[in-house]
């Protein structure tokens, strides 16, 4: 438990020396904001991608805080989240991100991916995944190169990240967070945020998150709300959430909220479509089930009259749920999480509807002591990756690289 409680920084202190800032050769003052456009691809033909990078320098010392949005081109949580908090309302004299009241930097950028965010592409233009190439290289692929771009001029210098996603195509989460539990500034970042559902999730090899981590930099990842689309509790969660970050870190004025409840999960699983057919879902993400309740039916318009019911093996709650309703067996129609003995503390914060009733969605988000927010661990033997969509992404990475003669040069190198 020692090494989860906060690190001492003396350069944050008030007495600390603190002044302007250079950000891709650009002055920003202390206690001003700046938009600058960092280019993705630094070349002198063709188009670089300039992304807006917006910094907002506070008047006092402090850390540097990243908040990022849309690294998947097609997810649009985050750069709708970032948009808020850039607005007025957040950054006018007086309000919380007022850059003259602010202690250390902020640097938010809505969209990360470019090329992928004006094609509604989860994939940069070579068709990688940019989540999966950090730290990145200056002399490989395009993406691999954009990965190392971002690493060396936007990231590696941080002293926290925060990733705003959201499912991928095909699917749809409620907000909940991935961090890796054993990294405990991640641990303490994750708790700051203000999240009920926490997801123990080891990073995927190439992830932001993994090469932050490894670097010691605490990263945690937002997931809330379904690609191509905009909802509206993920984002007030996502913006809510953040703001809670930097209260707790002190950098901006006002106290942080908390929800009622945190459950840390270490193990999920998702529940699989036993035959093919069309998919009918009856509940929503953030639904909590008890055992033996219907969470799909599934029918083939080519055999009338037969259908197959997909039920909650256990109590439990809905952290994803499939919306494409063409499946085939083996295929995910929802992500599942176990509850176990915790299920009457989480039926004590359902909606109507039985859904999961979110602190950071409501209009006016209740405050509460740390010591105040009941703390439990779920645990499941079976668990299976949080995300199953990477299996698939990581194969046809394998495969775009053994095209490009990478998986060739890797097994010769593991040879020798």
């Amino acid at each position: 438990m020692a090494a989860h409680e906060p690190e001492d920084h003396p350069e944050w202190d008030r007495s600390a020396e603190w002044d302007d800032i250079r950000f891709m050769r650009k002055r920003i003052q202390t206690g001003t904001m700046r938009t600058v456009h960092m280019p993705l691809l630094p070349v002198s033909m063709g188009d670089t991608w300039p992304i807006p990078v917006t910094v907002l320098h506070g008047a006092r010392p402090g850390p540097t805080i990243n908040i990022l949005g849309a690294i998947h081109g097609d997810e649009l949580t985050g750069p709708s989240a970032c948009t808020h908090l850039l607005s007025t309302r957040f950054t006018e004299p007086g309000a919380p991100l007022d850059p003259k009241r602010l202690a250390g930097t902020v640097r938010i950028v809505p969209v990360v991916n470019l090329p992928g965010f004006r094609e509604k592409s989860r994939y940069l233009p070579d068709g990688r995944d940019l989540n999966r190439a950090f730290p990145g290289s200056p002399l490989s692929n395009t993406t691999r190169r954009v990965a190392h771009q971002l690493w060396t001029n936007l990231l590696e210098d941080t002293d926290a990240i925060i990733d705003f996603h959201t499912a991928a195509k095909g699917r749809s989460n409620m907000p909940q967070l991935r961090v890796d539990l054993a990294h405990p500034a991640s641990y303490l970042l994750a708790k700051a945020f203000g999240a009920e559902i926490v997801l123990d999730s080891k990073p995927p090899s190439g992830s932001l998150r993994r090469i932050a981590n490894d670097e010691g930099i605490p990263c945690i990842t937002f997931e809330g709300g379904a690609a191509d689309t905009l909802d509206n509790r993920s984002v007030m969660v996502a913006v809510n959430g953040a703001l809670n970050a930097l209260r707790s870190l002190k950098m901006v004025p006002g106290r942080p909220t908390r929800p009622a409840f945190r459950l840390l999960a270490s193990g999920s699983r998702w529940l699989r479509a036993s035959e093919g057919g069309l998919l009918d879902v009856f509940v929503r993400e953030g639904a909590v089930m008890k055992e033996g309740d219907v969470v799909a039916t599934i029918a083939d318009p080519a055999a009338p009259g037969l259908s197959v019911d997909i039920v909650a093996p256990e109590d439990g709650l809905m952290i994803s749920i499939a919306t494409n309703p063409f499946v085939t067996a083996g295929m995910p129609v929802g992500h599942f999480l176990p509850l176990a003995k915790h299920v009457d503390l989480v039926l004590r914060h359902v909606d109507e509807d039985g859904s999961l009733r979110l602190n950071a969605a409501q209009g006016d988000p209740l405050w509460r002591e740390e010591q105040d927010v009941e703390e439990v661990t779920v645990e499941h033997s079976s668990s299976e990756d949080a995300e199953w969509v990477d299996a698939i992404f990581d194969l046809e990475q394998e495969e775009k690289d053994e095209a490009d003669g990478v998986g060739r040069a890797k097994r010769e190198d593991q040879a020798a």
